[in-house]
């Protein structure tokens, strides 16, 4: 499903503090499976999935998705593909205080211009999913860490992405909601969906939910 050859990826090139974040990454990534990314602070992990997740761009190599070659393609494209096929989960799951989980989750779907009903009605069937119904409507800053995940997983849903990418989703739980979020992993794939993560956590990359463990290392594939 993405192919990766070659990425390399370079943070203020040509100045005096450049620094290499990836060194020639060769990967395909399987999709309907799990696939985590463990390594130290600094290896790469993210830098990897903001790559895999078109929010930025190779400095060098290749990146395909669903067998076509994304890397070149205009920010416009690239802002449509990355709504429409891919679903984030950040460490910190960045909500809008002031708002509540209702219009966090919907937010997203706004530049597709379905209508306000429509996406209400599917943001209440994700709420259903994540037993999170009766806090539909508080404002996310009054929601406990694991509701304001389960907020962070439903507007990664809202639009139906075939690809979901989490980083470091369990870094700010504790280990009874760290397994409640690798339920809801199996329940991501069983619906088809492909998931990709980091992770230090032990219990996130030994579940039996986690199909395949990548390591990396300062910019490069250890072990897989």
């Amino acid at each position: 499903m993405i192919e990766l050859t070659n990425i390399r990826k370079a943070f203020n090139q040509g100045r005096s503090n450049e620094y290499w974040a990836l060194h020639g990454i060769d990967l395909s990534i399987e999709a309907g499976k799990v696939t985590a990314f463990r390594g130290p602070s600094g290896s790469g992990k993210t830098t990897l999935l903001t790559i895999v997740g078109c929010l930025s761009r190779p400095t060098s190599g290749r990146v395909r998705f669903k067998g076509e070659d994304i890397s070149a393609l205009p920010e416009r494209f690239l802002t449509d593909i990355r709504r429409q096929s891919f679903g984030f989960v950040f460490q910190q799951f960045n909500l809008i205080k002031g708002l509540s989980a209702l219009e966090n989750v919907i937010l997203p779907a706004f530049p597709s211009g379905r209508p306000r009903a429509e996406l209400v009605a599917r943001a209440d069937e994700l709420f259903a999913r994540l037993q999170l119904a009766h806090r539909a409507q508080a404002k996310v800053e009054w929601l406990s860490g694991g509701e304001q995940q389960r907020v962070a997983i439903a507007r990664a849903l809202i639009n139906d992405p075939e690809v979901i990418i989490a980083d470091e989703p369990t870094a700010n739980l504790d280990t009874a909601l760290s397994m409640e979020f690798m339920a809801i992993l199996e329940g991501f794939t069983a619906a088809g969906k492909t998931v990709l993560l980091t992770s230090h956590d032990p219990l996130v990359v030994e579940s039996s939910a986690v199909h395949r463990v990548v390591g990396m290392r300062d910019g490069r594939l250890i072990g897989d």
